[in-house]
């Protein structure tokens, strides 16, 4: 069964930090280009970082320098670190697994950026 399973979401302060985890199963998880996208309230899903099977990164302008993007081949997984949190970066984040024949999408996790 071929799944992404976001986790770490949740609520927190301005400044702070956070990891989201992506774990995938069901697939070549190495041949995939794996992404994290978020969508806010009201607006279009957009991208906020990617990292190619090649281990090559690609972030949005308005989390670059404070965020990182990682992959674990061998745990299928990919991380999303953040940090310096801002309100607007609340959103509801989603993972995506990319190839050549098919895009997957996970079910997505809530971030909240809030006092």
């Amino acid at each position: 069964q071929v799944q992404l399973v976001e986790s770490g979401g949740g609520l927190v302060q301005p400044g702070g930090f956070l990891r989201l985890s992506c774990a995938a199963s069901g697939i070549s998880f190495s041949f995939y280009t794996m992404g994290w996208y978020r969508q806010a309230p009201g607006k279009q899903r957009e991208l906020v970082a990617e990292i190619t099977t090649a281990g090559s990164t690609n972030y949005a302008d308005s989390v670059k320098g404070r965020s990182t993007i990682s992959r674990d081949n061998a745990k299928n997984t990919v991380y999303l670190q953040m940090t310096s949190l801002k309100p607007d970066d609340t959103a509801v984040y989603f993972c995506s697994a990319r190839s050549v024949t098919r895009d997957l999408w996970g079910r997505g996790t809530q971030v909240t950026v809030s006092s």
